[in-house]
């Protein structure tokens, strides 16, 4: 790659290590990012509220669990004998309600829990087009299939997703002042809306989040999207959907990001964590040969030593 085209990226400041406590919230993107933090064993929490897309229904949940402001019955609906919110993704769902209350209130807490406690807290945001369901005006995460015609579509403006943010920040700020807080927009394309429609609802995003992180301390710009889109400006850094990034992209954002947040002490562990976690995954020809039972045999000394160090760490 021709270094002129290259985004410059400059190691930060309070980057993750093996004591941080790492969140991500938000588009999907956060997944590949948080799947690496997985892999690699950093402690970390992604979604617990599942996917989301748009920064207004992130913030709600943020500033619902930051009140103590616990799920009631009028929060959820029955569709096709399963439980919903319009708060969260429709992966978290439950067929009884009081089953269901309990479990979004578990998450509640969890992310309560999450949010005063991270060192690290890293925000993906998919789209600034929103869904306004016509029967109360609030704007949801996620429409559950629920027929189009019963909501409205807008596109969030500049000015209201800085002031969506910039409330978030404030009270989980309040609640957790050490914390360092990173934004990315995510590279995977909305075309749902058509391609224009996509690129302007990214660059909604991109402008708000620029003048945030401007104004406020312990803020910090990821360009995810900027490097698939100009350095991986090609489509074999694509799935068959030629829309999400594929292995190889994710793995240049990932070295990127870590250049940029990932602690250089941190480099014989991770060297260490990828062994044992390729050994784990070997699958033997013969499994009862004695190589392979000294194979094990050395496999587990490593994480022996690797825990003794890291005793948060587990290949469970």
């Amino acid at each position: 790659m021709d270094l002129q085209t290259q985004i410059q990226l400059n190691p930060e400041k309070n980057q993750i290590d093996y004591d941080s406590r790492v969140m991500l919230l938000g588009s999907c993107f956060t997944e590949h990012i948080g799947d690496k933090l997985e892999y690699f064993k950093f402690r970390n929490l992604q979604n617990p509220f599942g996917i989301l897309f748009n920064p207004v229904s992130i913030a709600k949940l943020v500033k619902r669990a930051l009140e103590g402001n616990l799920f009631s019955e009028k929060d959820v609906f029955q569709k096709d004998g399963i439980w919903h919110s319009f708060e969260v993704h429709s992966l978290v769902f439950n067929t009884e309600k009081d089953a269901y209350l309990k479990q979004l209130n578990g998450l509640v807490t969890q992310l309560r829990e999450a949010l005063e406690q991270s060192s690290h807290i890293i925000f993906s945001f998919g789209t600034a087009w929103v869904h306004r369901l016509n029967a109360t005006e609030k704007i949801v995460a996620n429409c559950h299939k629920v027929p189009q015609r019963e909501f409205s579509k807008e596109l969030l403006s500049i000015p209201t997703i800085c002031a969506t943010i910039q409330e978030m920040l404030v009270a989980i700020q309040k609640a957790n002042p050490k914390v360092q807080l990173l934004f990315t927009v995510s590279p995977v394309r909305h075309t749902k809306e058509g391609l224009i429609a996509n690129n302007r609802s990214k660059s909604q995003l991109i402008s708000a989040i620029h003048e945030v992180v401007a104004s406020t301390e312990a803020t910090h710009y990821f360009p995810s999207y900027e490097i698939m889109m100009d350095e991986l400006r090609d489509y074999r850094f694509y799935t068959k959907d030629l829309i999400h990034p594929n292995e190889t992209a994710i793995e240049i954002i990932w070295d990127r990001f870590s250049k940029v947040w990932i602690a250089p002490g941190t480099a014989p562990f991770l060297k260490e964590i990828d062994s044992i976690q390729k050994g784990l995954s070997h699958k033997p020809f013969h499994p009862e040969s004695p190589e392979h039972q000294a194979f094990l045999k050395g496999l587990a000394e490593k994480i022996e030593k690797l825990t003794a160090k890291l005793p948060h760490v587990s290949f469970s």
